[in-house]
């Protein structure tokens, strides 16, 4: 792999708490422009993963490069500028604050009126429902409806990669799929996806390319044709 990946690459992490490594000799990489997914049950790693590349949690070895650029321990806010953006897990919104307001909240690192104007024109796009409700205080929204808000707002940040974490979780089946046309149609937008998720068949329906964790470590990789049909991902998800 060349040094002028201008992906998202994870080479060989190493992160602990508490002395004991969560994540051991990870390696895995995000091609620019693609969807690729994490799968791995509940305490296989996936967010500790999220937590190294965002520098939370700073991983004890090894490195993360970013379009060619080592980025393993710069503060978070520099990661972000970089232009990695994540949607935290549980849609976490500013419950007293409207629709419009929290997108807002988004763009905080551009001035330019005429710039955080297009990108809420272009998130209203995506997500009709949020134009219909710029006023309402998002605190009184359903969950599927704040799952949109919760994407809309990473995107006001005009990022080249979007970290999404969970995106299906506590969500009914109608908003499951929902949410992922719309993770389809924002990387059809050109801004690559890593998708860390415990729903597989959705999942493997819209990613390119998937790495499967159990225990911290990378157990299967692959294209999620092949993944499919793995006995990895059917021992780590239907043991």
């Amino acid at each position: 792999m060349s040094i002028h990946h201008r992906g998202l690459q994870l080479n060989n992490i190493y992160t602990a708490y508490d002395k004991a490594d969560v994540l051991t000799d990870v390696s895995i990489q995000v091609e620019p422009g693609k969807i690729t997914c994490i799968l791995g049950s509940n305490g296989s790693g996936k967010s500790t993963l999220i937590r190294s590349i965002l520098s939370l949690t700073a991983p004890r070895s090894g490195n993360i490069r970013f379009e060619g650029r080592d980025i393993t321990r710069l503060p978070t806010h520099l990661i972000n500028q970089a232009g990695i953006a994540c949607i935290p897990e549980g849609r976490k919104v500013f419950p007293k604050m409207t629709v419009e307001e929290n997108l807002q909240i988004g763009a905080y690192r551009e001035s330019r009126a005429g710039v955080i104007r297009q990108r809420l024109d272009e998130v209203y796009e995506i997500f009709p429902r949020l134009k219909e409700r710029t006023k309402q205080l998002s605190g009184t929204m359903s969950g599927g409806e704040q799952a949109m808000l919760s994407i809309g707002r990473g995107l006001m940040a005009a990022p080249k990669l979007l970290l999404i974490d969970e995106p299906s979780l506590g969500l009914s089946p109608l908003f499951v799929k929902e949410t992922f046309s719309v993770i389809q149609r924002i990387n059809q937008l050109g801004i690559s996806i890593l998708l860390v998720e415990q729903n597989v068949h959705q999942t493997l329906a819209v990613a390119h390319y998937g790495y499967v964790l159990m225990q911290g470590r990378v157990v299967a990789s692959g294209s999620t044709d092949a993944l499919r049909n793995s006995e990895e991902v059917k021992q780590a998800y239907f043991a």
